[in-house]
């Protein structure tokens, strides 16, 4: 760096330094500014609506402890259907869709199933909640009588801890399909995963296991002990 030998060369230097860079700095310092309080300004703003999504799924979630009462029903759905539409991108969001679901499923309203279920699957990262969604999916799918979209379905995910589930549910889809020594040895890899888990195989996968490989009755009358 230059030394100046007189304060009036130092004080030349800088205002000729302002004068081709006073500007620039001072939008490159205003502009630091705006960015600096406009992320802040959008981080309360996320929090805040955040919060309020927060407080709307708790209102859904007590709602839905009074399944038979239609009045709460109804406010369920409300609610249910105003975090779609008001926080669609929120994880608040995707569990009001997956309720929708499950209620939509045990009223017999396939179709709506199928519709929430495959909103979740365009918004949920890949993860714990789409798996258990495709696996929705493809259960309502082979429901609606589609076995061969929930067979794409099971074939094309990479389950994870939910191998098992996935198993089984490949099983019964071949059993619509009327492949039943595909379906038992698919039913027996699902036992295979379960017990590699260590979750342990559940009773439905047995019994379907065993009515497709019945034990054969022995031969002649059964002996009496003396």
């Amino acid at each position: 760096m230059d030394t100046y030998r007189t304060e009036e060369e130092q004080v030349e230097a800088l205002r000729k330094w302002w004068d081709e860079n006073g500007r620039s700095t001072l939008v490159a310092v205003g502009l630091a500014l705006a960015v600096g309080f406009g992320w802040q300004a959008w981080q309360e703003q996320r929090q805040e609506q955040n919060e309020v999504a927060s407080a709307r799924y708790d209102e859904m979630l007590q709602a839905s402890q009074n399944a038979d009462d239609d009045t709460q029903l109804t406010t369920m759905r409300h609610l249910a259907e105003g975090l779609k539409n008001d926080h669609p991108d929120s994880s608040y969001a995707i569990f009001a869709a997956m309720h929708l679901a499950r209620l939509a499923i045990n009223e017999g309203d396939l179709e709506s199933a199928e519709e929430e279920l495959r909103w979740v699957l365009t918004r949920a990262p890949a993860g714990e909640i789409s798996l258990v969604a495709e696996l929705r999916l493809a259960r309502v799918m082979a429901a609606r009588g589609n076995p061969q979209a929930a067979l794409q379905i099971l074939e094309a995910a990479e389950p994870g801890a939910y191998a098992p589930a996935y198993a089984e549910a490949k099983g019964d889809v071949l059993q619509q399909l009327g492949d039943t020594e595909l379906a038992a040895a698919t039913y027996q890899e699902a036992l295979a995963l379960a017990a590699a888990s260590g979750s342990g195989a559940s009773e439905s996968l047995q019994l379907k296991l065993a009515a497709l490989n019945p034990v054969p009755a022995r031969s002649g009358g059964a002996e009496v002990e003396e």
